[in-house]
């Protein structure tokens, strides 16, 4: 079985967390017997990865892979002329929309790897209004068209199975959870020295995105602060610049840029407790990733954290401030609620032996 592999999201944001689940992806078929792999994606002129995937003829700059105008030329000019010439039996589109348009080569299946819908159910930030409305437009075109006629949809929590479904429910049957991969870290935990941190923090990772609802952990941080000297001071991987002006100068935050493998391997491990408290989330990977080096989480009900969280980690409203002042205050002045053993064996279920053998699971179900 040739298998195609959308391998766009690598050029633009190999770091991203989508990316890494491309990674895990590709690692897994090239695992499973009987399946050959290639991919396809967009890149410059003269740049490398022409050497290792398969590009149209024109270039384009990283940066604007995703653009509309080069996704169409992409996804309706190329991929499906490049897949019936390469003899591809099944296409995996990796980045919630990509399928080839019409016409569909013969006997080609194909899969969306669908992460979430908050490109067309929420709010995102884009530089202007115009923008965000071409971006949102494009996105649910393309997402429905994808949604439809795929094969299957893989998504990585019942959550955003259920999502999708509640949205599209002529797809429900072809829906399955495929959770992502998450393996801790290969990497050794820097020395944080240079970095000057606290010596008792709680943690939070990713500030860009409005659904992570970082300004109203915030705000009730603050409050439980100026109530108990024992609440720890708070670091945030991501930018200061995302919360209000008001909360980026108060005294015991601070932000952390530029953050490698190794220094978040150890921001996790030095941590007292992530924090994870989105209102929308499709798989939340920062809470796998700290109970994966046996750190407690504490998280928002409502969406796929409910999941992949262990049971007897705390949980909070995303919009009951008062509440989790009270909560913070608590966590402050008590040991956690399990071992550290006990949080690295809930993180296991998600490592690469569980993934893969659900993968093969779901390829088979498509030979």
């Amino acid at each position: 079985m040739r298998i195609g592999l959308d391998y766009r999201t690598v050029g633009t944001s190999p770091q991203s967390g989508i990316s890494r689940q491309v990674y895990a992806l590709e690692s897994a078929l090239y695992s499973l017997p009987g399946l050959e792999l290639e991919r396809f994606t967009v890149a410059p002129l003269g740049d490398e990865a022409r050497l290792q995937a398969h590009c149209p003829a024109w270039g384009c700059a990283k940066t604007a892979m995703h653009q509309p105008h080069n996704r169409l030329r992409f996804e309706a000019g190329f991929l499906p002329r490049a897949l019936r010439e390469q003899h591809i039996d099944l296409y995996i589109s990796t980045f919630n929309m990509g399928l080839p348009l019409p016409p569909k080569p013969p006997g080609l299946r194909t899969v969306v790897l669908l992460h979430d819908l908050f490109q067309i159910t929420l709010q995102n930030y884009h530089a202007n209004r115009l923008k965000a409305l071409i971006y949102k437009t494009s996105d649910r075109l393309s997402i429905t068209y994808a949604v439809h006629s795929a094969d299957r949809v893989w998504t990585p929590s019942q959550y955003s199975a259920d999502e999708t479904a509640r949205l599209f429910p002529k797809a429900t049957g072809k829906i399955r959870v495929l959770p992502n991969q998450v393996d801790g870290f290969s990497t050794l935990a820097a020395d944080l020295t240079a970095r000057q941190l606290p010596a008792r923090y709680w943690l939070l990772v990713g500030t860009r995105e409005l659904r992570k609802n970082v300004p109203f952990l915030v705000d009730a941080w603050q409050q439980a602060r100026r109530q108990s000297p024992a609440v720890p001071e708070l670091v945030l991987v991501g930018s200061l610049d995302h919360l209000p002006e008001a909360q980026r100068s108060l005294p015991g935050i601070r932000a952390l840029s530029g953050v490698s493998d190794g220094e978040l391997h150890a921001l996790y491990r030095h941590a007292l407790r992530l924090w994870q408290p989105s209102y929308a989330e499709g798989f939340g990977l920062p809470v796998i990733e700290a109970l994966s080096v046996g750190t407690p989480v504490a998280v928002a009900s409502g969406t796929s954290l409910d999941e992949i969280t262990p049971p007897t980690a705390p949980r909070f409203s995303p919009s009951d401030g008062p509440a989790l002042v009270q909560l913070m205050l608590s966590l402050s002045q008590r040991p956690a609620e399990d071992s550290a053993e006990q949080r690295r064996l809930w993180a296991e279920r998600f490592n690469h032996q569980a993934y893969r053998q659900r993968l093969a699971d779901l390829i088979e179900e498509l030979k």
